[in-house]
Order: structure tokens, then C-alpha cells, then sequence
């Protein structure tokens, strides 16, 4: 038996998350069941154990996307990793657990010089980021990228990323002391979204190449506003509402592009081949240190709820991450 972490009545507060023993699994065909170290926590855990975000077909419904450990047992024609490997690993669920499975071809090994807290920060963020900045947004160097949300996961990892690969970085964060944070990561501007227009001064400098945005209906219109000929807004969450009205003659005439995207139910094979390209592109920065994805608090698996709570306060600057012994 394991320890793993279970939603009382399905879904609720953060409260609602307690301790529970479930049978460990046995890793099938293809796949690897890692001992697990730390595990991190992403908004997507907080909106499944609300009830939004059912799990895909298939995952486990313990929560739990991303984690770093030691691989405990491998599966049939599983020939890369052996036990023992320390890997990281991007999942469709489970976890908020001791012991989880992964498909082999979503892991990682553990970047050199990282430990296993910093290691589980790592996947949903950077799978996401990759996915969406680089190959959806085609951001490139010397282009410009606008982050929404710099104190969150997926904002430091955009800002960190997107410098690795010489772009510029603006970014806005809600309060002044998070805007600071943001440019001591790397961001070229920081503005604080809470004294005023944050677009104004983002058109003054010319505008943006490329937008993240994670805020949703009420950023759209001066999302577009900032956006320079041939900008690409992504959006990836819509924390203030999904939606929006659309001049179209104002894409036209800029030659905007506007996409859109979620990860976790894509298909195994995409997410196999999103993990090759950021162990070829992006692991190389994080081992030559370029990228440091900061870990803003860790938790005990245990204290899951609290986690959640630290999070849904919006406090945090970088990732939030559970421990397990």
C-alpha cells in the first residue's frame, strides 16, 4: 500500500484533500512506476479538485501532473530507464502520491545539478511553455514576448525560458514587489498590473511580437491592442471568463494571429514528442544554468491542502511543491 492524496466527496476546498491508502500500482506495457520524491502543484490540481477538470480517459483521478523520483519498477519494452534512474515526468494524474506511473516516453532524467524539488517544477510548466511560446507562438530571438501573470509557474518559466532563447521579455505581475521579482529573473520590463493601464506603456515601447496570457476575457482586447503587425496572442487559461468580442478587421489589418491550447489531453504520442524536444532543447539551458525555474515553497504530501490554499492565494512567486519521504 501507498500514501497518495484523495478529494473527501470528490471535490470541494482545499480542505477537502486528505490522506488516504491506496494499493501501489504495477507498471503496464510501456510504462514506468517512479518511487515518488516531490511532486508539484499546479492551478489545474486546485480547478480538478473544484470539480472543472475531469481527468482524461484512463488517468488516475489522485491528482497530480508532474514529478520527480527514482524509477521503482519498468514494464514491458521499456528499454531506456532502468531502477534506480532519476527521472522527472510529465503525467495525465496521480501524483499527490508515494509511488505513480508514468509513461516511459514522458520522462526525463533529473537535469545535472538539480535536486528532485527542483526537478518536479520542472514538466507541466516547461512542457507547457515550450508547447505554446515556441512552437504555437513562434517566438524567436529578438523578438519581444508579453507574460501575463509573472509570479506564477508557468510566468517565471516563460520569462527564464524565453531569455534562454534571446528574446525580450516584458511582463506583468499584480503588486510591486512581484513586478521586482519578475526583473530579478530576467524579465527586461515589469509592470504592475494593479496601479493603472498596463497596455500603455507596452505600446509606447512598440508593442509585443508574441502574448501568454492566462487571464482570458478581461486582458483580450488590449491583448490585441499591444500585439505588433503579425503579433501571435496564445492563450492557455481563462481565469477571468472565456468570453470575448472579436473585430476581425483589427486582426486583418495587423495580420494578428490568436490560438489557443490545453496539455493535458493531448495525446500520448504528442506529448512523447514534446518531451524529445525540450530534452534537446530546453535541458541544455537548465543544466547550463540559463534557466532556473524558482520553487517559491515547498509542502509535506500531507499537508496537500495547505499547498492549495498557498496557491489559491495567489502569494506565491514561482512553483509550489509537495515532499514526500
Amino acid at each position: 500500500m501507498m500514501q497518495a492524496i484523495s478529494i473527501r466527496g470528490g471535490k470541494g476546498g482545499a480542505d477537502a484533500l486528505f490522506v488516504e491508502s491506496l494499493p501501489v500500482p504495477e507498471p503496464g506495457p510501456g510504462q514506468l512506476l517512479v518511487r515518488v520524491k516531490a511532486a508539484g502543484v499546479n492551478r489545474p490540481d486546485i480547478f480538478q479538485r473544484a470539480g472543472f477538470y475531469p481527468p482524461p480517459p484512463g488517468a488516475p483521478a489522485t491528482l497530480g501532473l508532474e514529478v520527480a523520483g527514482e524509477v521503482a519498477a519498468i514494464g514491458e519494452g521499456v528499454t531506456r530507464w532502468r531502477p534506480g534512474d532519476r527521472v522527472t515526468a510529465l503525467l495525465g494524474g496521480g501524483g499527490y502520491a508515494e509511488y505513480a506511473l508514468v509513461d516511459a516516453r514522458h520522462a526525463l532524467p533529473v537535469p545535472a545539478g538539480l535536486d528532485f524539488v527542483h526537478a518536479a517544477a520542472l514538466p507541466e510548466t516547461v512542457f507547457t511553455v515550450w508547447s505554446n511560446v515556441f512552437e504555437r507562438g513562434q517566438l524567436q530571438s529578438g523578438e519581444t514576448l508579453l507574460v501575463h501573470g509573472a509570479n506564477s509557474g508557468i510566468g517565471v518559466t516563460a520569462i527564464q525560458l524565453a531569455k534562454a532563447a534571446g528574446a525580450r521579455v516584458f511582463a506583468t505581475a499584480r503588486g510591486a514587489a512581484k513586478a521586482a521579482q519578475a526583473s530579478e529573473i530576467g524579465a527586461d520590463v515589469a509592470i504592475d498590473a494593479a496601479t493603472g493601464d498596463w497596455a500603455e506603456g507596452i505600446k509606447a515601447a512598440g508593442g509585443v511580437d508574441v502574448i501568454l496570457d492566462m487571464v482570458g476575457a478581461a486582458y483580450f482586447e488590449r491583448n490585441l491592442d499591444v500585439l505588433a503587425p503579425d503579433g501571435r496572442l496564445v492563450v492557455i487559461a481563462t481565469l477571468t471568463g472565456h468570453e470575448v468580442q472579436l473585430n476581425l478587421r483589427q486582426l486583418m489589418l495587423k495580420r494578428l494571429t490568436v490560438t489557443a491550447s490545453t496539455l493535458r489531453a493531448r495525446h500520448a504520442d504528442e506529448k512523447a514528442r514534446l518531451a524529445r524536444a525540450i530534452e534537446d532543447r530546453v535541458w541544455p539551458w537548465i543544466e547550463a544554468g540559463s534557466v532556473k525555474v524558482p520553487v517559491d515553497r515547498t509542502f509535506p504530501l500531507e499537508r496537500a491542502g495547505e499547498a492549495h490554499a498557498w496557491l489559491e492565494s495567489g502569494s506565491q512567486f514561482g512553483k509550489v511543491v509537495l515532499t514526500v519521504e
